[in-house]
């Protein structure tokens, strides 16, 4: 197969363009440029798509003996994932950058050019693993599963990419159980990165400060805090930079009469209001999920059939939670209901992927609309 490898100048991703070309595909190298101003993203270790993540993705396509390009996406970029994440928080609601980069840079603008180019597939360096299942009547179907690797598992950020797209992508870092594994096949091919620090952190936001970069984007939007009884207990710059179940930062200048600690428990963008109130608020064993994504869509009419038995994450590295989930729809958008079965979440924000998990499979994902205490 003619397969385009995702190189982001980290280790992973040229393990994966090794194992790529050592299988037999004619691959090609290709490093996305996310910013035209790159600095505006981090340098060293800390983050991706800097000037030196280009040179080092260069020379493994060199070690690897693959052509190499850069492609110049930032324009998409910012239109969609970075203009996502200002109107998401602008909103009241919790965004995660890492879901949407994949929805629509890798799995939308990369694989859409590499598709009218003429290549089979592209490749990544993601912790994942892609499961072909044969049916009786010869007919296959690919299924998302989790990676291994527990702690670097990132099936929960590629689920929005549904089953047209999964048909199309490779993951050949699916089998490995640990980083480790991976840097020694990077030094055991000569790559220079193989101890090269993870990347961490929001790539777009240059020096780490979410808020601060909120505040220079949005501007300045005074406001009040108050408590769950409508007292002003403190003031706020934006309530955009507020999210649920936060609890530092607040700037409270009134204590709890009962002196316990208060988290944000709604945002209220309408009135500019960030409204604190005690921990046991934030418990929620209903969820209401938007813009859903099916890998197994579940059987019978829209509405009715519940899965049962299944699990749900709203959190890249969260503990998965036992419940029964139903495909519905919102204003003739896919949509999903989520009734959970074993304890109740804490913190769940509007605007968090939320996935759905039988075993090991990723069966769907939607974005979190709302969530209550049934």
């Amino acid at each position: 197969m003619r397969v385009l490898a995702a190189m982001s100048g980290g280790v992973d991703s040229a393990v994966a363009a090794a194992l790529a070309v050592e299988a037999g595909h004619d691959v090609v190298g290709v490093h996305m440029a996310l910013s035209r101003n790159r600095d505006q993203f981090r340098t060293g270790s800390r983050g991706c798509c800097s000037i030196e993540d280009a040179g080092d993705a260069r020379r493994a396509a060199d070690v690897l003996g693959i052509p190499y390009y850069v492609w110049d996406l930032s324009e998409t970029f910012e239109q969609t994932v970075v203009a996502d994440f200002l109107r998401e928080y602008s909103a009241g609601r919790t965004p995660n950058p890492c879901v949407r980069c994949n929805e629509h840079i890798k799995f939308e603008a990369l694989l859409d050019k590499a598709t009218a180019l003429g290549f089979d597939a592209v490749a990544t360096g993601h912790y994942a693993q892609v499961v072909t299942r044969e049916a009786a009547d010869g007919t296959a179907t690919r299924e998302l599963h989790r990676s291994p690797n527990d702690e670097k598992d990132q099936s929960y950020v590629l689920a929005v990419m549904g089953p047209e797209r999964l048909a199309r992508a490779m993951f050949p870092l699916g089998g490995f159980a640990s980083k480790a594994e991976v840097r020694a096949e990077a030094e055991r091919r000569g790559l220079s990165v193989s101890a090269k620090p993870d990347s961490y952190d929001i790539c777009f936001v240059a020096d780490g400060d979410t808020r601060g970069f909120l505040r220079d984007r949005l501007g300045s939007r005074p406001g009040e805090v108050v408590d769950t009884d409508g007292a002003v207990v403190g003031a706020h710059d934006g309530a955009y930079a507020f999210t649920v179940g936060q609890r530092k930062g607040l700037g409270l200048g009134h204590p709890a009469a009962d002196g316990r600690a208060r988290y944000v428990v709604d945002v209220q963008t309408s009135t500019n209001t960030v409204v604190v109130g005690p921990a046991e608020l934030l418990s929620v064993d209903r969820i209401e999920a938007g813009k859903a994504v099916w890998l197994a869509a579940p059987e019978g009419d829209v509405g009715s059939t519940w899965l049962d038995d299944v699990e749900v994450q709203v959190r890249a590295h969260g503990a998965p939670v036992p419940a029964r989930v139903r495909a519905t729809t919102a204003d003739g958008v896919p949509a999903m209901e989520v009734e959970l079965t074993g304890r109740p979440l804490r913190g769940v924000a509007a605007g968090q992927s939320l996935v759905v998990y039988r075993g090991t499979r990723v069966l769907g994902q939607g974005t979190v609309a709302r969530a209550w205490r049934g």
